[in-house]
């Protein structure tokens, strides 16, 4: 086994490989940025070196540097993880040549199924299914419109060098095509540094279903089972689970007989993914190959009970597969999410920012977490902003689903906001639930698992006024940290005044909406009044993140959290509500950006400018362009009216809350 393994990654990966180096005893070295110098996965790291600047251009993408590191620190192999490096053929081949081993595929293997177009054409004389379309070399624009023509809509653009979503581009009509594959294009340089496009016919409603393979470099291919990964928004995946509820053991055996074939067919070592579009009917294609280890990867190992990472380590150093393929037995069901510092409301914008709480489930038998940051640490805007994935495993997926409910209610963030109450809805909806969900779904139907704007029930702002008066109280602590007078008059917090028994204001905000809630009583018993609703609460008591209450003598007990800012709480259908604790005297509304400019919601690339001082624009139009946390986002004109000034330059990166755009008055 190899004794020193340097790690050409960051964040959860990193952390996820120096755990199974730990076990086996084998001494980890990283890398980091200097917008990671304190990183988890560089304290948990045996050793650590600098290698550049924040951008990954200037840092993890320098197989130069990180060859350099591997040399003077001794490391006898390089883990490149998932993204970056990872299915970079320069790279592999470098460290080959340097004599040190690169723990993935033959350079070979990830030259002809690290392109989309190659690894079509390959498969086509291997007699695969592929999906009608063009992957050619020629991409001249008015060719590529006409093969467009040719393949018929609607169809689908794809960074041929692409992956994780990256340079994908739906269209549905020819006069759509243009415009599409100039966006496209610009996102695959950015990401890949590759212009190149196939095309393929849009398969409607189609599954997104996997296999993981492995190869050894005896000759060996197995597949260990599949992954469904239909849930996505804008191609990217949001929850993957093993095994498939969609596919028969028909079905099964001939996707796994065509995964196996497929890595066969470019002499595959090491893990990789054999990706399918599947039909309803059931009929799959090939739609691309992996040659890396993937992010859903621990879905895979809960059902096996294997350690994919100790089996590439193994590979990697000349050892035969440990299991043949009539040995691989799964069972029970694993599902996994992603939580991400984003704004779902907010069409799913990337955040960044100090995690000032981070409350994640206790890891068990049936919850497992794999991430790259604790709380206080900060999720930088260079990096794709993924907090933790969560993987939960039971004995049938019904049960799965209910422990991933239990597990989602226990987890809380506050800093950055994140997507936790939309996976909430997620694995609550029925489409989910009855598993038969596609991959435009999401897309389709994105309202139905945002929370938007409907106002708390009075039953939510009850519940969540109870919970802030205990807090205030100190009844949330233990009774030792009470005062050692507790009938002191002094100590008590009734609000209670000379000749009468005084009121509280508890002043919520949710949404930029502001909820005053009068409060009388002390100690878990209050008459609360929201407008011209009153409710009488009794009994309240807030324990280990748990209110239990009677309201107008019905008990309840709601998860909630509560503190001197905010109060978070699931109602009785499992919905949650987070409030920011307001100054119940003091309240300015907060505007948007206002109708007179557009200013950049957060730090990032300006890679398009489409207008320029003196334009006549209309409501909606888009503007500018801007790339951050590796996605682009359009920015469009909040009204009609004349331009006054454009600030911003194409290629020219800014900062938030600069303004980029002036109107007229």
């Amino acid at each position: 086994m190899f004794e020193r393994v340097l790690i050409a990654n960051r964040g959860e990966i990193a952390c996820r490989v120096i755990r199974t180096c730990r076990r086996l005893g084998i001494h980890t070295i990283a890398i980091y940025s200097e917008a990671d110098k304190d990183a988890q996965h560089v304290r948990l790291a045996d050793e650590a070196w600098p290698i550049g600047g924040p951008r990954p251009a200037d840092s993890y993408l320098r197989g130069d540097a990180i060859l350099e590191v591997a040399k003077k620190s001794g490391a006898q192999a390089i883990h490149p993880g998932y993204g970056f490096l990872s299915e970079n053929t320069g790279f592999a081949r470098a460290c080959t040549d340097a004599g040190i081993a690169f723990i993935g595929p033959r350079p070979e293997s990830i030259d002809a199924m690290g392109s989309k177009a190659a690894a079509k054409a390959l498969m086509e004389k291997h007699q695969v299914p592929l999906v009608p379309g063009y992957h050619g070399e020629n991409q001249d624009t008015d060719f590529l419109a006409e093969q467009a023509r040719k393949t018929g809509f609607p169809l689908m653009i794809k960074a041929a060098a692409g992956g994780g979503g990256k340079g994908m581009r739906i269209v549905h009509a020819e006069k759509e095509f243009v415009d599409a594959l100039a966006s496209a294009q610009r996102e695959a340089a950015s990401s890949f540094g590759d212009t190149r496009v196939i095309l393929e016919r849009y398969v409607e409603h189609p599954r997104h279903i996997e296999f993981q393979v492995f190869g050894d470099s005896h000759g060996h291919v197995i597949h260990l089972n599949e992954r469904e990964c239909s849930a996505q928004r804008r191609y990217q995946k949001v929850l993957e689970e093993t095994p498939s509820p969609f596919l028969t053991p028909e079905r099964r055996k001939a996707m796994g007989e065509a995964a196996v074939a497929a890595a066969k067919a470019v002499n595959y070592v090491g893990a990789g993914t054999v990706e399918f579009i599947v039909g309803q009917d059931g009929t799959f294609f090939f739609m691309e190959m992996n040659t890396r280890l993937q992010v859903e990867h621990p879905v895979t190992e809960e059902t096996l009970g294997l350690d994919l990472v100790e089996w590439q380590l193994r590979i990697a150093e000349g050892e035969a597969l440990p299991l043949r393929q009539d040995q691989i037995q799964a069972h029970g069901h694993a599902i996994e999410v992603r939580l991400y510092a984003e704004d779902p409301d907010q069409n799913f914008l990337p955040g960044s920012g100090k995690l000032r709480t981070l409350k994640l489930p206790t890891p068990s038998r049936h919850v497992r977490l794999d991430g790259g940051v604790i709380e206080g640490d900060t999720v930088t805007i260079f990096y794709d902003p993924m907090i933790a994935k969560l993987i939960v495993y039971d004995a049938d997926r019904a049960q799965a689903l209910q422990r991933l409910r239990e597990a989602l209610t226990e987890c809380e963030i506050t800093g950055p906001k994140s997507n936790i109450a939309f996976l909430e809805r997620l694995v609550r909806h029925p489409v989910v639930i009855e598993g038969r969900i596609d991959t435009g779904y999401l897309d389709r139907h994105l309202s139905e698992f945002l929370t938007g704007d409907a106002a708390p029930s009075d039953h939510v702002l009850f519940a969540a006024a109870t919970a802030a008066l205990l807090h205030d109280e100190g009844t949330v602590v233990s009774d030792a940290l009470r005062s050692v007078d507790p009938y002191s008059p002094w100590s008590r917090a009734d609000a209670w005044r000379i000749g009468h028994a005084g009121k509280r204001i508890v002043a919520l905000s949710l949404r930029e909406q502001r909820y005053e809630i009068e409060a009388h009583g002390h100690e878990g018993s209050y008459q609360l009044q929201h407008g011209e609703s009153r409710c009488e609460v009794q009994g309240a008591r807030h324990r280990d993140g748990v209110l239990s209450a009677r309201f107008d003598g019905q008990g309840v007990r709601l998860p909630i959290c509560a503190d001197q800012e905010r109060v978070s709480l699931h109602d009785v259908n499992g919905q949650r509500h987070a409030f920011v604790r307001t100054a119940a005297f003091a309240w300015e509304s907060k505007e948007g950006a206002g109708g007179n400019q557009i200013i950049a919601p957060m730090p990032g690339r300006i890679v398009l400018v489409k207008a320029q001082a003196g334009d006549n624009v209309e409501e909606g139009q888009e503007l500018l362009v801007m790339e951050a946390m590796k996605m682009e986002l359009a920015l469009k004109a909040p009204r009609a009216g004349t331009i006054e000034l454009v600030s911003a330059a194409q290629g020219e990166f800014v900062e938030a809350d600069t303004v980029l755009v002036r109107f007229k008055p």
